[in-house]
């Protein structure tokens, strides 16, 4: 069997494919780059739009067909104002002109959009994303940083001997040794203001307690000290208020570390000096913030608590068995707003130790006549099968649908979903944050040690009375705990019932302008 001569192949092939439109395909090589064939991709283009007026290559060969072509597309472009180089042995220069060319046909729209984007999105700037995120937390195991700190510091407070080390990272000093030391100090403490200070001392004493009691104790606190507020010469007021409220932030921290909704309320404080016209008098600036001020505890806090009410007392129904944890102000005028609604139902109170809040609890809706259960967190899976409903408070609620609440809160909302049970958030929209947190180690509270060393009116039970003098002993005392949102049927707030996915819509379409 005879061959063909290969070239006598090559034009058969030319003649049987298409006799009057040109075959461009360009030979096989090797390995080709993507510049070669994006130029010749654009090379093919250029020739089936010349083909409709004429057929160039009548007579020609296919080996001559790409150098033809890629000559053609160099004059088009030529012509239409661009730059092709064109080799000697006559074809284009694929590496950069075909890159230009396809660069300015297809490169342009897309740089145009995504300017658009940056400039007209619902995204913010860069800056401002960095200007809203939340600044880093004090981290108590940075020798250096913890130096600094004390130096800015009011008081002088005492390490704790026995450090639990996988909590190093968060403030363990002795408690009872600095209320003393601070009411001593209280006529030499020029740059902190007597309320400022006064509520200090509340905190550190522990007469104050509660999320939105704190909060509002603060904001006041923060208002008196506006009000005898003098901008000092030579100085701008919103520059030196701003610089003033957080030294006096410092020192609320320093007497108890505050809590997240303290944290949103005093970044609204911040955001209204910010916003203060220029045009405004001091007098007239003081006033405006003050009116904000209260215009914040009204809304955020106070209204939107009768608004949770609401909400929640349609869920309350003749003959439940309702459980609650700890002492939660909202969650006491649920359960008295249903009461005197007259619906018939029971309450299930459980208590922890150390500080046994619940009983406080217990005594007032005693009092207004509700019929009510106690009993230890211990004993909760023995009760959990008469409950109907579970009604808990929330320190705060974060990003993720986690509740961030009183140590025990985890406990009692696993066990509920174990037995089915339905748990119900009650938490005020101004305490949600865009804080991630899915444990309870990175970010806590520390309370005193030694009330898990002692028993309340168990003067007998004193095996640990002495406690801190062993060195491999440390006594934990968290304060809040994390509850994933698995465990978590709806969350109750003042802009109505959502589940635990919601909240970051909460966070996004509320927290810009800090009206959560």
């Amino acid at each position: 069997m005879v061959s063909k001569n290969p070239t006598e192949k090559r034009e058969g092939a030319s003649k049987e494919v298409c006799p009057d439109l040109p075959s461009i395909s360009k030979p096989l090589k090797e390995k080709t780059t993507k510049a070669e064939r994006r130029a010749l991709q654009e090379a093919q283009r250029a020739a089936k739009a010349s083909s409709k007026d004429c057929c160039f290559l009548d007579g020609q060969s296919l080996d001559q067909a790409p150098s033809i072509l890629a000559i053609k597309f160099s004059n088009q472009t030529m012509a239409s104002g661009g730059s092709t180089a064109v080799t000697e042995s006559g074809r284009a220069a694929p590496g950069k002109s075909m890159k230009q060319t396809s660069q300015k046909k297809v490169g342009t729209p897309v740089t145009s959009s995504v300017a658009t984007d940056k400039k007209f999105g619902d995204r913010p700037l860069e800056k401002e994303r960095k200007k809203d995120a939340p600044p880093p937390r004090m981290q108590f195991d940075d020798k250096n940083k913890v130096e600094k700190a004390k130096r800015r510091a009011v008081m002088n407070q005492t390490e704790a001997r026995n450090r639990v080390e996988l909590f190093q990272h968060l403030p363990q000093y002795e408690h009872g040794t600095q209320l003393p030391k601070l009411e001593s100090k209280f006529f030499q403490l020029d740059s902190v203001h007597p309320s400022v200070l006064k509520v200090g001392l509340r905190y550190l004493a522990g007469d104050i307690s509660g999320g939105n009691a704190r909060c509002i104790e603060m904001l006041r606190a923060l208002q008196e000290a506006i009000i005898d507020y003098s901008t000092p010469p030579e100085k701008v007021l919103v520059r030196d208020l701003t610089a003033k409220i957080s030294s006096y932030v410092s020192f609320f921290t320093e007497c108890r570390p505050l809590s997240i909704s303290m944290g949103n309320a005093i970044r609204f404080v911040k955001s209204r000096i910010a916003k203060l016209p220029l045009s405004h008098t001091e007098s007239e600036a003081k006033a405006a913030l003050c009116s904000d001020i209260d215009q914040f505890i009204n809304e955020k806090i106070i209204l939107a608590d009768k608004v949770i009410v609401g909400h929640a007392a349609t869920k309350v129904r003749d003959g439940d068995v309702l459980l609650t944890y700890g002492s939660s102000c909202v969650v006491e005028m649920i359960l008295s707003h249903a009461h005197d609604l007259g619906k018939q139902f029971r309450v299930v109170v459980v208590g922890s130790r150390p500080k046994l809040e619940s009983q406080a609890l217990l005594r007032r809706l005693v009092a207004k006549g509700l019929n009510c259960t106690y009993t230890h967190i211990n004993a909760i899976s023995y009760i959990m099968h008469e409950v109907t409903r579970v009604f808990l408070g929330a320190s705060s609620i974060l990003c993720n649908g986690t509740v961030y609440s009183r140590v025990g809160t985890a406990c009692v909302a696993m066990v509920a979903h174990a037995f089915r049970v339905p748990v119900l958030i009650c938490c005020e929209a101004y305490k949600f944050h865009e804080r991630v947190q899915l444990d309870s180690i990175c970010s806590n509270e520390l309370g005193d040690p030694d009330a898990v060393a002692m028993v309340p009116g168990r003067t007998d039970v004193n095996y640990l009375h002495n406690w801190t003098n062993e060195g491999n002993l440390q006594l934990l005392n968290l304060m809040y705990d994390a509850t994933p949102s698995d465990y978590v049927s709806a969350i109750i707030t003042d802009h109505g019932m959502i589940p635990p996915t919601s909240v970051p819509v909460i966070v996004r379409e509320y927290g810009r302008e800090h009206l959560i």
